[in-house]
């Protein structure tokens, strides 16, 4: 890890760690951290261990999983520039993190330890509590999830992720919104299995609501993979319009 060279015009603009704070409060948390670089892949974080750090993902991609006791892979929520993970470190009594954390495009994170992130706390109240909205929002974003889980079916389901993934890690491209996330990731997400996600895709890729390319998928029309089964095919003029991420 090294020393930042980062001014407050560079905080990205979805920033929920340091939002309210003024252009010094911000300096001077940013001078605080350090700046971290991750390839794909790597795992960041991993649950059980012990909260001694915060992350705040300043460019690339990441996402929380959960690692069941028979060895299975649960993807959660998807984490884009502007977001923290690993708010446990804010605690004051010894914490382990909950969940694991995993680099999905080569990044850049800024680090603080606990100690440091605790201090900042307490000399900028506002960034306690901007770490509590953000726990807020997790409890919000799991009970939606169970709630689903216990009244939705499948074919909701997964349409509710797929539409859900749009404005976050989606990339907005002439034909519609591209998807970097394979039928599995999906299936775990929506808890159904890998062979119901693949067929329901299909399905939706048949009547256009859907596109496949280069092992991604396009989302042509959200209204669309929520139309009945055997729904005659979509005439898509123009892709619905999400506020997703423009395609480098």
């Amino acid at each position: 890890m090294r020393p930042l060279g980062l001014h407050t015009i560079d905080v990205p603009p979805d920033n929920e760690l340091l939002r309210g704070l003024n252009k010094e409060e911000i300096g001077l948390i940013l001078a605080a951290a350090r700046s971290q670089r991750l390839s794909a892949k790597s795992v960041i974080m991993y649950q059980s261990q012990p909260a001694d750090r915060l992350w705040l993902l300043w460019q690339g991609r990441a996402r929380y999983f959960y690692e069941t006791i028979d060895g299975k892979k649960l993807v959660l929520l998807w984490i884009t520039p502007g977001h923290v993970f690993g708010a446990a470190a804010f605690a004051v009594h010894p914490s382990t993190y909950l969940v694991s954390t995993e680099a999905t495009q080569d990044s850049t994170v800024l680090v603080w330890d606990a100690r440091t992130i605790r201090d900042l706390g307490l000399r900028f109240p506002r960034l306690m509590m901007n770490a509590y909205l953000t726990a807020m929002s997790y409890l919000s974003w799991y009970v939606a999830t169970h709630a689903a889980l216990a009244s939705e079916s499948a074919r909701e389901r997964l349409a509710h992720i797929i539409v859900g993934y749009a404005p976050s890690i989606g990339q907005r491209v002439s034909e519609g919104i591209e998807l970097d996330v394979t039928n599995e990731e999906l299936a775990d997400a929506a808890n159904i299995t890998l062979y119901t996600a693949s067929r329901l895709i299909s399905e939706w890729h048949r009547i256009g609501a859907i596109g496949k390319r280069r092992g991604k998928i396009l989302l042509r029309s959200a209204r669309g993979l929520f139309l009945p089964p055997a729904h005659k095919p979509l005439r898509v003029r123009r892709p619905d319009k999400f506020s997703a991420h423009p395609a480098n």
